[in-house]
């Protein structure tokens, strides 16, 4: 088994972070470049992501995250959230950071913009929402998956109160709805869960060879 894979059989989700253990700066940036590198669909990337650090902001969130204590004792939160309403403005934009990025007059992309605007833009909003949802998600697996590569402990989570995560962030000012959060630290020693055996389907039960 590959060092990788071995590294995400070390990984699980954590119950207890040990608080006064920090994520370095430079093991950050190194997680931060793992999220901006993870792949999305037409690689438009419909999110944003937050990173808290603030122990005040976090301590106001921790009530509307069912009182995990995740939530506090880890070093960072992350936060995961889609852009509202994401269409044809969005789009335009991204049209222009490929055209910089590989120096193609943008007039030459009009082909690729009206495809994905006939797409994405017309979707119903339920529909588009969970579009933009699920791109997260694989930003996500990307965090979890590199921060396992460094020994760093993640906790995937769903369970919070969206709509006070949006107040108490403001992120109805800047267009934003947070769909999952992933505090990220250090284990604390006496989280029982890290001495869980991995529970996870067979090879055969899993996987169907066609």
């Amino acid at each position: 088994m590959s060092t990788y894979n071995s590294n995400l059989a070390w990984r699980y989700a954590t119950k207890k972070f040990d608080a006064t253990k920090k994520v370095s700066d430079k093991d950050l940036e190194t997680l931060k470049e793992a999220i901006q590198l993870s792949a999305s669909s037409y690689g438009l990337q419909p999110y944003k992501v937050l990173i808290i650090t603030d122990q005040l902001t976090k301590e106001k969130l921790r009530p509307v995250a069912w009182n995990q204590s995740q939530i506090t004792d880890a070093s960072h939160l992350i936060v995961f959230a889609t852009i509202n309403n994401f269409g044809e403005e969005n789009i335009k934009e991204y049209i222009e950071n490929i055209g910089t990025t590989r120096g193609i007059p943008t007039e030459n992309l009009q082909g690729y913009f009206d495809m994905m605007n006939a797409n994405i833009t017309p979707l119903p909003d339920a529909i588009k929402s969970a579009w933009t949802a699920k791109q997260t998600y694989i930003a996500l697996g990307n965090l979890l998956s590199a921060a396992a590569d460094l020994k760093i402990d993640t906790c995937p989570m769903e369970g919070f109160e969206a709509d006070k995560f949006t107040e108490i962030l403001g992120l109805d000012k800047l267009g934003l709805t947070p769909t999952v959060i992933a505090p990220i630290g250090y284990r604390a020693e006496d989280d029982e869960t890290q001495h869980y055996k991995k529970v996870r389907k067979s090879s055969e039960d899993l996987f169907i060879n066609i």
